[in-house]
């Protein structure tokens, strides 16, 4: 019991000089980052005395005091530290720090011990905020030596024995840097690897589509020419039976002109017959008999020659040219139904689209 009352009454002076370094090291701190590299300046307010670090230290979990109480020893721990010590106790309740037994399971809070943990808390982190990147722990302010498998992280030999810490794998960080580096250089190499490959089939993929698509261009050309060939012989087809259809045009448009001239001379010769025959017919008796047999001789010599009809002489050109007309038709409909079904053999679906093709690689 007397050293626990010798811890509280050096409490107060502990807490007295805790308050007074920290002011001071806080106006230092200041100076120095207005006159020093800021790394520099903050380095100033990191280094705290181990003794006063260690007043501000559970024993138990080896941190800064959370809601710290004291025992009836004198000695302080975090609530949760003591209260899970003393959990499973129904009587005798010893000191994790000394080990002296009680028989009741007591303790009070320690608000000088929290202010003074909350002050030495602040007063390390506000200058440590790269120092990790220097290698000292952020919590101990010890160098980081060692490296913990499970949490990904380097510590300190304090951190090492702490409860977080106590039951993961630790090694030395030399000892973890080999491991790590040999795993990053089998999976860089294994990378690049498969870089290589990809641009190798990248390369590879490109000259057969460049190909492909030079194919493809010149098999248009040969469409565009076979199609074009196409419509020049179905053009001179064409040409060549509209030539013929006006040339029967034109040969009974000749056809009548002739057949009506011939026509209308026959048509004014008994028009002439008839106008004798009309005034000699209403003459009187005496001059009717004069010449009469002469005009009746000179009519009965008057044969009308009628010309062949232009659709009996023509009509057997316009039904052999109307059979072209239908054969056409049919050769045009077999030459369709032939061409679709030969373009279209061992292909459903010419047409492709994009979304038919895989658009990406299988990890």
């Amino acid at each position: 019991m007397g050293e626990g009352k010798d811890c509280k009454r050096g409490l107060g002076s502990t807490y007295t000089y805790a308050v007074t370094y920290g002011l001071r090291q806080l106006s230092l701190s200041h100076s120095l980052h207005s006159s020093v590299h800021p790394g520099e300046g903050a380095m100033a307010a990191v280094f705290l005395p181990g003794n006063l670090q260690d007043e501000a230290t559970c024993s138990v979990c080896l941190e800064f005091f959370k809601d710290p109480v004291s025992i009836e020893c004198g000695h302080n721990f975090c609530r949760a530290c003591i209260a899970k010590s003393w959990k499973e106790l129904e009587m005798d309740f010893p000191c994790p720090q000394c080990r002296e037994v009680f028989q009741h399971k007591s303790f009070r809070p320690n608000r000088q011990l929290a202010n003074m943990s909350e002050i030495i808390s602040q007063f390390t982190t506000r200058g440590v905020k790269g120092s990790e990147e220097d290698g000292f722990c952020e919590k101990h302010r010890e160098a980081l030596k060692l490296y913990c498998k499970d949490d990904q992280k380097t510590i300190c030999v304090v951190c090492d024995r702490s409860r977080e810490h106590r039951p993961h794998t630790v090694v030395p960080i030399d000892e973890a840097a080999e491991e790590y580096k040999g795993q990053v250089q089998s999976r860089l190499d294994n990378l690049k690897k498969e870089r290589q490959e990809l641009l190798e089939f990248k390369s590879n993929d490109d000259k057969k589509t460049q190909d492909l698509l030079k194919t493809i261009e010149i098999e248009r050309q040969k469409l565009f020419s076979e199609f074009e060939a196409l419509r020049q012989f179905l053009h001179d087809q064409e040409h060549l039976l509209l030539g013929q259809l006006e040339k029967m045009e034109k040969g009974i448009s000749k056809r009548q002109n002739e057949n009506i001239t011939e026509l209308s001379k026959e048509i004014s010769l008994l028009n002439k017959l008839i106008a004798e025959l009309e005034e000699k017919i209403q003459q009187p008796v005496l001059e009717l008999l004069k010449d009469v047999m002469s005009i009746v001789s000179r009519s009965n010599d008057v044969k009308c020659q009628k010309p062949v009809p232009v659709c009996t002489d023509m009509k057997n050109h316009v039904c052999n040219f109307s059979l072209k007309t239908v054969i056409l038709e049919k050769v045009l409909k077999k030459f369709k139904e032939n061409l679709r079904d030969e373009l279209g053999k061992g292909e459903k679906d010419p047409v492709w689209s994009v979304q038919d093709s895989n658009d990406g690689f299988s990890s």
